[in-house]
């Protein structure tokens, strides 16, 4: 896995972000376990019902087919990069195609990286 081609495509796909009332732009890159990488980024509006980075990115590789899921690569900030983690939504949104072993990358701060699993950041999500 080319983890740099990750952190390009979220970075790029950051700069589309749509946040009038945070600034909080998030990028992300899900890689699927055939090797395609689907981007995502956040769009708000004045409701309550925006959308994180996360489940666009989802919503747009499952909408193609996809629904195994090797990892993704998030990163956000308001100036710059800060240590972005997946709200809780999108975690439990993330448990229903990923099992606990699902990594997810955090990347801030000039080069510097964190890994998860979905198992360390949502150990009990909610299941029918």
């Amino acid at each position: 896995m080319d983890i740099n081609l990750l952190i390009e495509t979220a970075k790029k796909a950051r700069e589309n972000a749509y946040t009038p009332y945070s600034n909080y732009k998030v990028g992300c890159a899900l890689r699927t376990k055939s090797g395609r990488i689907f981007s995502g980024c956040n769009i708000e509006n004045d409701g309550l019902m925006s959308i994180c980075a996360e489940r666009v990115a989802f919503t747009k590789a499952i909408s193609e087919g996809e629904k195994d899921f090797e990892c993704i690569l998030v990163l956000g900030g308001k100036e710059g990069l800060e240590y972005t983690f997946p709200c809780g939504y999108c975690r439990q949104f993330m448990s229903e195609f990923c099992d606990k072993n699902f990594e997810i990358y955090m990347y801030y701060d000039n080069d510097k990286m964190d890994k998860k699993t979905l198992g360390d950041l949502l150990p009990d999500s909610f299941s029918l």
